[in-house]
């Protein structure tokens, strides 16, 4: 099952048909004058016709590129070139596509200035704070319509209304809404990837309002307006267009369809499998993105599982293979950034398909949790003699259904679990087999061990033999019980001090060391799950380590 359409969707049928038909009548040089050249540009005018439609624009507003990465970074740096006169400001969100980011520090080390807008916990934009940072030198604002990895709408027709305003043309990355959702008014440029809507890869959308101030970044060519030099692909904007009017066309019946069931994901899920947030905004979203982070979960080994039960999604994590840094909207968000998956639904995704894949991933999430000896909240399903209300999402949800990570009082040194053969099974949980084998398996199952006293030379014990000694350490504020996880990548410092909180009496401090930059991020968001209270960072000498920083963490609940 296919839950990844974020990313790229399956090709359209009518695509498909489009582009089979136009490879026949569309192969020439719509430059050239001959026959076969005016059938191909009387293709490519009726795919621009067609496409300015859909996005309400002129169809001499719009460009063709190669790709929406491509629409993104040439719009951006062709308006700010155009509107150099006025300054060199540039203002976008903190969770702006990649592309975005890329040309902000380009633009950024040329000199310019960039200011970013925060977001809320949401993923949203507030308009205010947004409005607040345009100065008479902005030369241009960029909000995307929707986030691409939590699925939150962003409110662009205030955005909009304070740009136009203050006399700042604003970008809208469309990528995710483009053929899904109506295009909000009040934009000055606007880019869409054709792949992500069912389309062909290889076709982005650049559409700049005229008036607009814009000058080519690149050197100047004739085709596509003087904006996207080299020669276009017919057949692929022509299948382009014919998909993206063909998903518009299905889009209200298929996006309600698809609503009911991601709010059905979005629902269960808290329930089935304890520790889990669900993040982006619950109302203003997408049909057909839902987004999760799990405690204690390394982001790769899950993914890996589900694509073993035969389930392709994607992830945000900082602990999955293509990246070693946290994402920067789950960052930006301030939520949870560790064990993430994002699952985004096709048209056409079957409502068994969304059952099935709520009833594995319950057994796949506890299997890779297994080895680690945690004592967790069975799921909903595992206790039919009881009745639970449905989970709220938040940390009112993650408190109510909390139970202490170990006993009052355990101590630090408890048995070894690495190999998996003497795994501690909690009350009311239900056994798993062993989580997956591999590079990220591995790490997330190793241990570390710390000196006598905390010191920070701490040594890696792969088999799992040893378990880390926390310590205590006298500081100026009193007793501080020192968790050494310095040397580990996510999830594993969240994972040392959900096992060791237990240890601290209500109202005591554990300082985690830790020199992974995720741990900036998911202990604070831990703290914000359990009902803890997050202390600050403070740098790790203060506590005998070496490098890195303390995280320390004040214990409230039991």
């Amino acid at each position: 099952m296919y839950f990844d359409a974020a990313s790229t969707a399956p090709l359209h049928p009518v695509a498909r048909q489009a582009l089979t038909a136009a490879l026949d009548e569309g192969w020439a040089d719509p430059a050239r004058l001959y026959r076969s050249g005016r059938q191909a540009r009387m293709l490519l005018d009726a795919a621009r016709e067609t496409v300015a439609a859909v996005l309400g624009a002129r169809a001499d507003e719009i460009a063709f590129t190669a790709s929406g990465t491509q629409a993104v970074q040439l719009g951006l740096l062709g308006a700010l070139t155009g509107n150099r006169r006025r300054g060199g400001h540039f203002v976008h969100s903190a969770v702006e596509h990649s592309s975005v980011l890329h040309v902000a520090e380009r633009h950024q080390g040329a000199g310019g200035e960039v200011s970013v807008a925060p977001v809320d916990r949401g993923g949203r934009v507030d308009p205010a704070a947004f409005g607040a940072l345009l100065r008479p030198d902005t030369a241009l604002a960029a909000v995307q319509s929707a986030n691409h990895e939590v699925g939150t709408v962003q409110p662009l027709g205030e955005v909009a209304e304070l740009c136009a305003g203050a006399g700042v043309p604003l970008l809208v990355d469309a990528a995710q809404s483009a053929g899904r959702t109506d295009v909000p008014a009040g934009w000055s440029l606007l880019t869409a990837s054709a792949h992500k809507w069912g389309g062909p890869p290889g076709v982005g959308v650049l559409a700049v309002r005229k008036g607009v101030r814009y000058a080519s970044p690149l050197p100047a060519d004739e085709r596509e307006g003087g904006r996207v030099p080299g020669y276009v692909n017919v057949p692929a904007i022509v299948a382009a267009a014919a998909s993206l009017r063909a998903v518009r066309a299905e889009a209200e019946q298929e996006n309600a369809r698809l609503h009911a069931l991601v709010e059905r994901i979005r629902t269960r899920v808290p329930r089935l499998v304890p520790e889990v947030e669900v993040v982006g905004d619950p109302v203003r979203r997408l049909p057909h993105i839902v987004t999760f982070s799990c405690l204690y979960v390394d982001g790769e080994v899950l993914l890996t599982e589900l694509d073993r039960a035969g389930f392709a999604v994607s992830s945000g994590s900082s602990c999955t293979s293509s990246t070693l840094t946290p994402s920067h909207v789950l960052a930006a968000m301030g939520v949870l950034t560790e064990g993430n998956v994002r699952v985004s639904l096709p048209y056409g995704t079957a409502e068994a398909d969304v059952e099935r894949f709520l009833a594995v991933l319950p057994d796949l999430v506890a299997g890779v949790r297994a080895p680690l000896g945690l004592d967790l909240p069975a799921p909903e399903a595992a206790e039919p003699a009881r009745s639970h209300p449905p989970r709220a999402e938040g940390r009112a949800g993650a408190e109510s259904e909390e139970r202490q990570a170990t006993d009052e009082g355990a101590s630090a040194g408890a048995r070894s679990v690495g190999t998996g053969s003497e795994r501690p099974e909690a009350s009311g949980r239900v056994a798993h087999p062993p989580r997956a084998e591999g590079r990220a398996g591995a790490e997330s199952e190793e241990r570390q061990a710390t000196d006598e006293g905390g010191s920070a030379g701490a040594r890696s014990v792969g088999t799992g033999s040893e378990r880390p000694e926390t310590s205590g350490r006298v500081t100026a504020s009193g007793r501080v019980t020192v968790i050494d996880a310095l040397g580990k990548r996510c999830p594993l410092p969240v994972i040392e001090l959900a096992k060791r909180i237990g240890e601290v009496p209500p109202g005591g401090t554990v300082a985690v060391l830790a020199d992974d930059e995720a741990a900036r991020l998911d202990i604070p968001a831990w703290c914000e799950m359990r009902g803890q209270e997050y202390a600050g960072e403070a740098p790790a000498a203060e506590y005998g380590g070496d490098r890195g920083s303390a995280y320390l963490v004040v214990r409230r609940t039991t």
